[in-house]
């Protein structure tokens, strides 16, 4: 029986969704790279979308501010990408059907033959349905459907700039460029140009906020320390009317954390072990010391019973800490839990079914529910505060993007942006002609465009936490290449070959089309 709606608490909750992975396509296939786009896809885009569009259709609205970044945007709608996904997920169907029949004996636990012979069943009944919300909804890439959404108040659309950087170790010069190119490639796609932003990796630098100012934007969102640990309302940034909202990380961490997050939960299934002849996981995490060859099998009615069990437990958290920050500050509260889109269906199988049952649960529970936006509109914002040097990142501080493990990069990334910088310049006055506009410069677009895809935060992530280290180095170091290649022809007063080098690299590296480098502040 359904139980009535609880009393109405005061105050405001609103989930923050962050969608990135780094360009793939063209650059490898398994582990990291496009392997690790389409799982990401098929596990959390397709349903995540697919929960949303049921939600706003039953007339639901502001459920989530959903963060995407330009590149995940890029891939989503490339005509390469979405050929790829079709691929992926019949192989996904296959690989299901092979676990469905096989007849190899012996094994205990989830590797029992009958055990797996169930799971490829699942396995390949989730796989079809997969493929036809593919080939209907997704046939011209995800930018009409999230357009969609934003159209319907369903969800806040927050930006970001071109390729992800860590923006405070950036060259102010592309620092503006990536945020304005990024802002701009969004109203291309989604016809609607964010006022908020996930700054990459929540990091700030004193002063950012002002170039958020030049660049339209409003909103921005820091770690809660960047906030000293208060974050019940939005802040004004020093003497700007940028506000920076802060990840509660009381409630946040209640879902995601090394120790105690429900993704890593018995019933749960288990990431990191595989069925190695079909790739599949066909594991429950069962416990924490359980080693991979004694796990038990997934049992989907377990896990759904373990997904009410967590849906009651995060909403019990937001109702009670929005009672004790709206009593500690003696108005109403505002609390913002934020996570990496990713969790949700990629690294916690669950994520999905457990996110459609919160956003339903949420209201039941007297508990408003809104953007980031819906924050500013109604007031939830506080005095202006001075924001230290931060990120989100281990420490809070910016060690993973420029601590001892990645001083090579570091180092790296200076000397690519100074040359890209430079031979834009070069290439841009080659073309110039007195008293007539500077027409598009392939060259120059392609050596910022390389540029950008060398300084993604996401390198030196992977290698300061030893996740696909060799992976990490390898693309900075070839996108580098790249930069250095096409400028050293045309430094070299070799026009044509510049031409053919922007050319050819394009071919792996043609995202963000738009992409124009007469734009780059003078």
């Amino acid at each position: 029986m359904r139980s009535s709606p609880q009393a109405r608490i005061p105050g405001l909750f609103t989930l923050v969704l962050h969608t990135h992975l780094p360009w793939l396509a063209h650059h490898g296939r398994w582990p990291v790279g496009e392997e690790w786009l389409y799982q990401s896809w098929a596990a959390t885009y397709l349903p995540l979308v697919a929960l949303l569009r049921r939600l706003s259709d039953e007339g639901r609205s502001h459920l989530v501010t959903l963060g995407m970044t330009p590149v995940v945007a890029a891939q989503l709608d490339d005509p390469y990408c979405l050929d790829g996904m079709n691929h992926w997920l019949s192989n996904w169907q296959l690989r299901g059907q092979e676990a469905a029949v096989r007849r190899s004996a012996g094994g205990t636990g989830y590797a029992a033959p009958d055990a797996l012979r169930a799971f490829g069943v699942r396995e390949h009944e989730e796989a079809g349905k997969a493929l036809d919300e593919f080939a209907t909804a997704w046939r011209h890439g995800g930018s009409p459907l999230l357009r969609e959404l934003i159209d319907a108040d369903a969800i806040e659309l927050l930006g970001g700039p071109l390729a992800h950087p860590f923006q405070p170790l950036l060259h102010p010069r592309l620092r503006e460029f990536a945020l304005r190119e990024g802002l701009a490639d969004a109203g291309q796609r989604f016809a609607h140009v964010p006022g908020g932003i996930w700054a990459p990796e929540c990091a700030y630098s004193p002063g950012l906020e002002r170039g958020y100012a030049a660049a339209g934007v409003t909103h921005f969102m820091v770690d809660g320390p960047t906030l000293h640990g208060d974050t019940a309302l939005g802040r004004p940034v020093g003497d700007s009317d940028v506000v920076a909202f802060g990840r509660d990380l009381k409630v946040s961490y209640r879902v995601w954390s090394p120790k105690s997050g429900y993704p890593g939960r018995s019933a749960y299934r288990d990431f990191h072990t595989y069925d190695h002849l079909t790739g599949l996981k066909p594991a429950r995490v069962t416990g924490r010391a359980v080693p991979s060859e004694e796990k038990a099998p997934y049992e989907p009615q377990r896990a759904d019973h373990a997904v009410d069990v967590h849906v009651a437990d995060f909403v019990d958290t937001v109702r009670r800490r929005l009672a004790s920050e709206s009593a500690r500050l003696g108005r109403p509260a505002h609390v913002v839990a934020a996570f990496d889109t990713e969790l949700f269906g990629h690294w916690w199988h669950e994520g999905p079914v457990w996110l459609e049952r919160v956003l339903r649960a949420l209201p039941e529970a007297g508990i408003r529910v809104g953007t980031l936006s819906d924050a500013i509109t109604d007031g939830f914002i506080g005095s202006p505060v001075e924001l230290p040097s931060s990120s989100w990142g281990s420490g809070k501080d910016w060690q993973v993007w420029n601590g001892d493990r990645v001083t090579d990069l570091v180092h790296l990334n200076t000397e690519v942006v100074d040359t890209a910088l430079a031979s834009v310049d070069k290439a841009l006055t080659q073309h110039a002609a007195v008293g007539a506009p500077t027409p598009r410069d392939n060259v120059a677009d392609q050596i910022l465009r390389e540029a950008l895809l060398t300084v993604s935060s996401d390198w030196p992530f992977m290698v300061s936490k030893d996740t696909a280290a060799d992976y990490a180095r390898y693309r900075a170091h070839l996108h580098a290449h790249a930069t250095r290649e096409i400028a050293d022809a045309l430094a070299a007063g070799r026009r044509e070959h510049a031409e053919r080098l922007a050319g050819n690299w394009n071919r792996a590296d043609g995202l963000f089309g738009a992409l124009d480098a007469r734009r780059l502040p003078r």
